[in-house]
């Protein structure tokens, strides 16, 4: 399930960018800004995945700044971040990207899936 924008403003998106990466990095994850290429018969998106034994993140560099910071919501939204500081505006996206990541879990439970 896509997560829908949730900030618009550019300079805004750029400064959540960077702190949601760094809270990234406290974490362990490291993230990395790529371009993604797109070829015929598969699709590449941006998202976490596993390289021997660290986490990454990959950033598609082409998104606009306000789709990296989706990206990372959705990817942060569930990780123990209580002991990494966060701005207000921050905390409040991935508390609503976990609020989100938790319906879309009920609604796919209670379809069967």
């Amino acid at each position: 399930m896509a997560m829908a924008k949730t900030v618009h403003d550019s300079s805004t998106s750029v400064t959540l960018l960077e702190e949601l990466k760094a809270a990234a990095e406290k974490l362990g994850i490291r993230v990395r800004e790529e371009r993604l290429l797109r070829e015929v018969g598969y699709r590449v998106r941006s998202g976490s995945c596993r390289l021997r034994d660290t986490e990454v993140i990959f950033l598609d560099r082409g998104l606009p700044a306000s789709a990296q910071v989706d990206v990372l919501v959705e990817e942060l939204a569930n990780r123990p971040l209580d002991t990494i500081y966060l701005s207000p505006a921050a905390r409040a996206l991935i508390e609503r990207g976990a609020a989100n990541r938790a319906l879309a879990h009920a609604d796919r439970e209670a379809v069967g899936g």
